[in-house]
C-alpha cells in the first residue's frame, strides 16, 4: 500500500492559501483517479482506490501544516507504510511559481510542515512532490522579520496570474505521481523536473 500525502491546513480560511497547494494537488489527484475523500482515519481525511495498479492512500492531515508528522506517522503505522512507501507533496518557497521537482529523501529546505514528518517518522527516505510558490519580494531586516514576512506570504492567496501556473502545476504533478507509482523516481524525474 502506498501513502500519498498532501500538506496543507484544514479549513475554509486556509483553502486557497499557498502553504495549501499539497491540498490541491492530491485533490486534483483524487478527482482524475476516481478517489473519494470519504473516510477519517489517522487525523486525515482520505481516499483508497488504485493508480498504476498500486493499491494507494490519498491523505489530508487535517493537523495542521507544522504537525503534518503526526497525521503522516500514525497512517504509515496504520497501513505498515515504510517511509519508501510514502509520498509527500508540499509547497517549495525556493521554486517558481508552478515549477514541479521530484525527489527522494534529502533536507526540508526550513519548512515546517516536512520538518514534523521527519522527526515523527524517524526518517527523511520517503519521496516529495514539491511545488514551487515562490518567495515573497523585498524581504528584509531582522530574522523576526523575515520569518513574519514569510508567514504572511505562505497563508496568503494566490495572485491571479499565480493561480493560474498553479492550475496548470495540478495535472502536471497529478502525471509525476502516476509516473513515479508506475515508473518509478529516475523515469519521474526525468520527465517532470
Amino acid at each position: 500500500m502506498k501513502l500519498i500525502v498532501g500538506l496543507g491546513n484544514p479549513g475554509f480560511l486556509y483553502a486557497r492559501n499557498r502553504h495549501n497547494v499539497g491540498f490541491m494537488c492530491v485533490g486534483h489527484l483524487a478527482k482524475a483517479q476516481g478517489i473519494h475523500f470519504d473516510k477519517k482515519q489517522g487525523q486525515a481525511r482520505t481516499g483508497i482506490g488504485t493508480i498504476a495498479g498500486k493499491r494507494v492512500v490519498l491523505a489530508r492531515p487535517q493537523t495542521f501544516m507544522n504537525a503534518s508528522g503526526e497525521s503522516v506517522s500514525a497512517l504509515a503505522r496504520k497501513l505498515n507504510a515504510a517511509p519508501s512507501d510514502i509520498i509527500v507533496i508540499h509547497d517549495d518557497l525556493d521554486l517558481p511559481v508552478g515549477k514541479v521537482r521530484l525527489r527522494l529523501g534529502g533536507g526540508s529546505g526550513g519548512h515546517k510542515g516536512i520538518d514534523s514528518v521527519v522527526a515523527r517518522l524517524g526518517s527523511r527516505d520517503f519521496y516529495r512532490v514539491r511545488v514551487g510558490i515562490g518567495r515573497p519580494d523585498n524581504i528584509d531586516g531582522s530574522t523576526e522579520e523575515k520569518e513574519s514576512a514569510v508567514i504572511g506570504y505562505v497563508l496568503s492567496d494566490f495572485s491571479p496570474d499565480e493561480k493560474s501556473l498553479i492550475e496548470t502545476a495540478l495535472p502536471h504533478v497529478s502525471e509525476a505521481v502516476v509516473c513515479l507509482l508506475a515508473e518509478g523516481l529516475a523515469a519521474a524525474m526525468n520527465k517532470f523536473n
